[in-house]
C-alpha cells in the first residue's frame, strides 16, 4: 500500500524559519518537521505570483506552457488539456482532499480549484476569508481600517476566528474521516498566512518586540538595477496605513520605523502559521498515521521585506522565488519510529526555543514544478513521462524531473570538481538549474507592473539560478501567439552569489556572458 500524502502549501512564504538559519522568527513546530525531513535550502518558484506559481506546480509545467502569467485563464482551455498531481493521486487510488488556498480560486482553476478533476469531494474554503481585506484593523483612533499591519483580537473578529484556524479545524475533521473510513489520502491544506493583510492574533507580536527587528540589510534601490526588474509593490500602497504615508510612486521608500513594523508583522504571521502547522502535525499523531504520511511543506513564493527597496513578491530576485520545500518520508528521512511514539507533539512558540536542525539538507537548487514528479516517486507511483518540447496535446507528462535522487546525495559532494569548462560560469556541464520568470507592460515601473494582464505584457523577465550566480535577461514579448523575442533584449541582470549573496551588484554589463545566454535558450 502507497503512503498518504499531506501537502502543505503556504501563501507568499519565504524561507525565514528557523530550520533555514533564521535567527529572529520563532517557527518550532515547521522546525520540528525539518528536523525529521530532508530540507532543500535552494528551492525556487517558477514565477513570484500566486496563480501562475499554483497552476505550475500542480500540473508540473512552466508558465510558457501552462500559458499563466495573471489570474484569468484556465489552462484546460486555454493551453491544454494538463492533468494535475491530484488528480494523477485521485487516478491512482487516493481520496484527494483540498483545504483552503490550494489552487489559485476564481477563473484560474475553474472557479472550482479544478474540482472535480483534482478532487475527491468539493474543496473546503473557510467562511470567513471573505472578511480578509474588510476593514478590521483596529485604528489608535479606534476605529476599523483594511491595513496592512493588522494584529487583531480573534474573538472580535467575525464568527470569533481567522481563516488559516479554520482550515486547520477542517483538515483535522478530515484526517478523522480518513482514518476512520481506513481511505489512502493525498490531503492538501494551502495557509493563506502570511500572506496580506499581515492579519494574525495581537498576541504573536510579543514574540518580536520592535528593538529586535532590523530594516532590511538592504533597503534601497540598487544602482544599477535596471527599471524593468524593478516591482513597485501596488497592492501594498493601496492598504490604509500605507496609503496614509503618502510615499512617492514608484521608488519612494516607507519611512524606517513603518518599514520596522512590516517585517515585525510578517514575522509574527510566521509564527501564527508556525502554531496552525503544530497543530495539523500533531493531529496527524493523534490519528496514529505519522508513520504511514508523507508530509510536504512549502510555499507558492517568497516575498520582499524591503530588499532592493521593493516589498511584496512580483520579481525575478531570490526574496521573492525563493521558497521553503521539505520531505518527510517515514522510513526514508527517518527510522520508523516504534508504533504510538509521537514524532509531532504540539510546540507553543511561546515556550519551545529548542533550535532543532534539519534531518538532512540539500544545497541543489530545486525548482517547484519537479513537485509532482518527486511526490509521485516517493508514493511508489509510475513517475509521469518527460514532456516532449511541445505538450499543449499531451494530458499527462512533466517539465519537472523528480528531485528523489538527491535526498540521499551527501553534501561534501556539492564542491564537484569544476572541470569541463574553463570560465567563471561552468557554462556546459549539468549543474543544477531554476528557471523563473515575470512579466512586464513596460521598460519602466507603471501601476500594472506587478500583476500586469496578459493583453499588457510586452515584456518577459527569464532568470537562471544556479549555485553560482542568477542571470536574468528581460526580452520582448508577444501576448498574441505567447512568443518571445530573445533578440530584443531590453536589459539584463547578473549576480554573483559568493561575493553578492542579497543580489545588489548588477554586473551584467561589465562581463561577457554569451555562454549564459546560450544557457538561457536552451
Amino acid at each position: 500500500d502507497g503512503m498518504n500524502v499531506l501537502f502543505i502549501v503556504v501563501d507568499d512564504l519565504r524561507p525565514v524559519l528557523g530550520c533555514y538559519g533564521d535567527k529572529l522568527v520563532k517557527s518550532p513546530n515547521i522546525d520540528q518537521l525539518a528536523s525529521q525531513s530532508v530540507v532543500f535550502s535552494n528551492a525556487y518558484a517558477q514565477q513570484a505570483v500566486c496563480a501562475p506559481s499554483r497552476v505550475s506546480f500542480l500540473t508540473g509545467r512552466r508558465p510558457d506552457t501552462t500559458r499563466l502569467y495573471d489570474f484569468y485563464s484556465y489552462w484546460r482551455v486555454h493551453a491544454g488539456n494538463y492533468s494535475t498531481m491530484p488528480q494523477y493521486f485521485k487516478e491512482n487510488g487516493y481520496v484527494t482532499l483540498s483545504v483552503g488556498k490550494v489552487f489559485h480560486p476564481g477563473v484560474s482553476s475553474n472557479y472550482s480549484d479544478d474540482y472535480p478533476y483534482s478532487w475527491s469531494i468539493p474543496p473546503f474554503h473557510p467562511s470567513t476569508e471573505k472578511y480578509e481585506n474588510d476593514k478590521t484593523c483596529r485604528g489608535k483612533d479606534g476605529k476599523l481600517y483594511a491595513n496592512l499591519v493588522c494584529p487583531v483580537d480573534v474573538t472580535e473578529m467575525p464568527s470569533g476566528t481567522l481563516p488559516d484556524i479554520q482550515s486547520t479545524e477542517e483538515a483535522i475533521r478530515l484526517l478523522n474521516v480518513m482514518k476512520t473510513n481506513k481511505q489512502k489520502f493525498f490531503l492538501a491544506v494551502g495557509y493563506h498566512k502570511p500572506h496580506i493583510p499581515l492579519r494574525y492574533p495581537q498576541e504573536f507580536l510579543k514574540l518580536y518586540p520592535l528593538e529586535n527587528v532590523t530594516l532590511a540589510p538592504d533597503p534601497w534601490v540598487p544602482e544599477k538595477l535596471p527599471s524593468v526588474a524593478y516591482n513597485p509593490w501596488t497592492d501594498i500602497r493601496q492598504r490604509d496605513d500605507v496609503e496614509a504615508l503618502n510615499v512617492s510612486f514608484p521608488y519612494g521608500p516607507l519611512p524606517d520605523d513603518f518599514q520596522r513594523q512590516i517585517r515585525q508583522s510578517y514575522y509574527a504571521a510566521v509564527s501564527y502559521l508556525d502554531t496552525q502547522v503544530g497543530l495539523l502535525l500533531s493531529a496527524l499523531d493523534d490519528v496514529g498515521l505519522s508513520n504511514s504520511t508523507i508530509v510536504v511543506f512549502t510555499a507558492d513564493h517568497g516575498w520582499s521585506l524591503g530588499e532592493h527597496g521593493e516589498w511584496a513578491k512580483y520579481s525575478n530576485f531570490d526574496v521573492a522565488t525563493r521558497v521553503p520545500m521539505m520531505f518527510y518520508v517515514p522510513g526514508m528521512t527517518t527510522s520508523s519510529g516504534s508504533q504510538g511514539e509521537r514524532v509531532f507533539p504540539y510546540l507553543d512558540p511561546f515556550s519551545h526555543i529548542l533550535g532543532l536542525v534539519p534531518q538532512g539538507r540539500s544545497k541543489k537548487v530545486v525548482e517547484l514544478v519537479s513537485l509532482f514528479s518527486t511526490l509521485a516517486e516517493l508514493a511508489g507511483l509510475q513517475v509521469p513521462p518527460v514532456c516532449p518540447e511541445t505538450s499543449f496535446h499531451v494530458a499527462l507528462c512533466t517539465e519537472g524531473a523528480s528531485i528523489v535522487r538527491y535526498f540521499n546525495a551527501s553534501e561534501e559532494k556539492v564542491e564537484e570538481e569544476k572541470d569541463g569548462c574553463d570560465d567563471t560560469y561552468r557554462c556546459f556541464n549539468e549543474e543544477p538549474v531554476a528557471f523563473s520568470q515575470y512579466p512586464r507592460p513596460a521598460d519602466t515601473p507603471q501601476w500594472n507592473s506587478d500583476k500586469p494582464k496578459l493583453k499588457d505584457i510586452r515584456i518577459m523577465g527569464y532568470s537562471m539560478r544556479t549555485i553560482d550566480y542568477r542571470y536574468t535577461v528581460w526580452v520582448q514579448f508577444n501576448p498574441d501567439n505567447f512568443s518571445a523575442n530573445f533578440e530584443d533584449v531590453h536589459a539584463g541582470e547578473l549576480y554573483m552569489t559568493e561575493t553578492d549573496p542579497n543580489q545588489d551588484y548588477n554586473i551584467y554589463n561589465n562581463t561577457s556572458h554569451g555562454c549564459l545566454f546560450k544557457k538561457i535558450l536552451g
